[in-house]
């Protein structure tokens, strides 16, 4: 039931169940609203500069003032505020010189600005829609039951066109006229299909303009590593809550586009007249859509678990599993994942592998995160060999990697540079030579330990890292009979679980 006669765009977007980012303080949802409007502002940019046309290309409606301060987008956009009293560029949210105060004065019909009714709610909310060719965006910052401020935002394009409706109604009350020229503006940018590039661009700039910490430094949200247990353990920092919720909404925002369009891929794919190279293509389009939902997935998940008290211990449901058909799966994307990188990969496997205690569903997503990690740190040319291995109580998988340089250098001189991780948030790293955003050491050891493992790293002077995963063992009686076996299986089986990926190789 709306309290008032029209609905405000908070009523909307929670009742068309959009992205409501889970309730904290105030000033964690405010800082939520400024690190989307710096991150809407980029991609705005973005997409006005593919375009380089000297015309109007989009329509910004906000309020309770203009929230775009660089001269493309003023010049570029199309520009109305709503307010429920008149504001003066001192009050505005940046810092606007004389020169663009009177560039402002001088172009009226580029900005304008429309009153709201005396006890309209929307004049207790800030907002802002976006409308271009390219996407819809609707962002809201408003105040719950509890008067604790609350963010919301949408990609939906029906979403955001509810909201029009609820907003130029407001128009139509006041200026019927400027509603007729309004509408035309926002149906002119009205695209049917939201690319998903879209959203990967708003996902780099919104993790782009979260608050960091200096590279090189591991925090997880509610937990920290014990570098002498190599544990991670619970920590009474709370001040995590903007970045946590933001990766837990933009991840669902990520998935919803992307699921769609495998659906229709895989739909496509059952038909029975299609050419073989239309049929290579979709494979393609279902393989990374797959891929990158997994990959959402995994940051979802690791948000989700960051937001539990230090005292409740994650739910994810353990239980006896076979590993070795995970491994079946698995392996070949690991293999496809090194060939696309110019690596090659081999991987030893016992005779048997042992059944492990760990959560099916999330143990493949997890492996194959911390794979497509590795494979990204190493140079071209080398290799990686994963040993599977019992160890004691436990099956120890190990990743090995061999730089191509080390077989015929005999100098000091280092032999590996590390990439570069910088730290965005507390849960992210960003990869700058590649682009690729990805879960910090602290967030992925915190994964392992909800799926009942253990994640080590070893740093080797002037060499790549060494990644070992304890898993707990289950139904093993005798482990040191089953490692005397496993030493002695190499020998005598050279070829067989021996998988090798050369490139070049079909």
């Amino acid at each position: 039931m709306y309290q008032w006669i029209l609905p405000s765009l908070k009523d909307i977007l929670i009742n068309t169940q959009s992205m409501v980012t889970a309730a904290c303080e105030s000033a964690k949802a405010q800082a939520q609203w400024r690190v989307s409007l710096a991150a809407a502002e980029q991609l705005l940019l973005n997409t006005l500069s593919e375009t380089n046309s000297e015309e109007t290309q989009g329509l910004v409606l906000a309020a309770p003032a203009p929230v775009f301060s660089q001269p493309e987008l003023i010049q570029g956009l199309h520009a109305v505020t709503f307010s429920a009293k008149p504001f003066n560029p001192l009050a505005l949210p940046f810092a606007l010189s004389s020169q663009e105060i009177s560039s402002e004065k001088e172009n009226p019909n580029q900005e304008s600005i429309l009153p709201l009714l005396a006890g309209d709610p929307l004049a207790n909310e800030q907002f802002c829609l976006v409308f271009t060719n390219k996407f819809r965006l609707i962002l809201v910052l408003a105040e719950d039951s509890s008067g604790e401020k609350q963010f919301l935002f949408s990609f939906d394009a029906e979403v955001v066109e509810q909201a029009w409706r609820s907003l130029g109604a407001r128009v139509i009350l006041n200026n019927p006229d400027f509603f007729a020229q309004l509408e035309e503006i926002v149906q002119k940018y009205n695209p049917k299909v939201l690319n998903p590039q879209i959203l990967m661009q708003f996902s780099q700039f919104l993790l782009a303009n979260l608050p960091g910490t200096e590279t090189g430094t591991y925090i997880a949200a509610n937990h920290k590593i014990n570098k002498q247990t190599d544990q991670v353990e619970p920590s009474n920092n709370t001040s995590n809550c903007l970045d946590v919720e933001l990766l837990q909404a933009f991840a669902h925002e990520v998935r919803t586009p992307l699921s769609t369009i495998r659906t229709i891929t895989q739909l496509l794919l059952k038909k029975q007249d299609l050419p073989a190279n239309v049929i290579k293509r979709l494979r393609i389009i279902d393989r990374e859509c797959t891929e990158q939902i997994d990959r959402m997935e995994l940051l979802f998940r690791a948000a989700e678990l960051e937001t539990l008290p230090v005292d409740k211990p994650a739910n994810t449901q353990l239980t006896t599993m076979c590993l070795e058909q995970v491994l079946k799966q698995s392996i070949p994307r690991w293999q496809q994942a090194a060939n696309r990188r110019n690596l090659t990969l081999d991987v030893l496997l016992p005779q048997q592998v042992p059944a492990v205690v760990s959560n099916p569903n999330m143990l493949d997503r997890v492996l194959t995160g911390l794979m497509e990690n590795f494979t990204r740190s190493l140079p071209a040319g080398s290799h990686i060999q994963v040993q599977v291995i019992p160890a004691g109580n436990q099956l120890k998988l190990q990743l090995l990697p061999q730089l191509q340089q080390q077989e015929h250098s005999n100098n000091s001189e280092p032999l590996f540079t590390p990439p570069i991780r910088k730290a965005i948030g507390e849960l992210l790293t960003f990869q700058p030579e590649t682009g690729v955003v990805s879960l910090n050491l602290a967030a992925t050891k915190h994964l392992f330990q909800a799926i009942g493992g253990k994640l080590i790293v070893r740093q080797r002077p002037h060499q790549a890292e060494v990644l070992t995963i304890f898993l707990p063992l289950q139904g093993v009686e005798n482990s040191d009979a089953y490692l005397g076996k496993m030493k002695n299986w190499h020998h005598k089986n050279p070829k067989s679980h021996k998988l090798s990926n050369k490139v070049g190789e079909r």
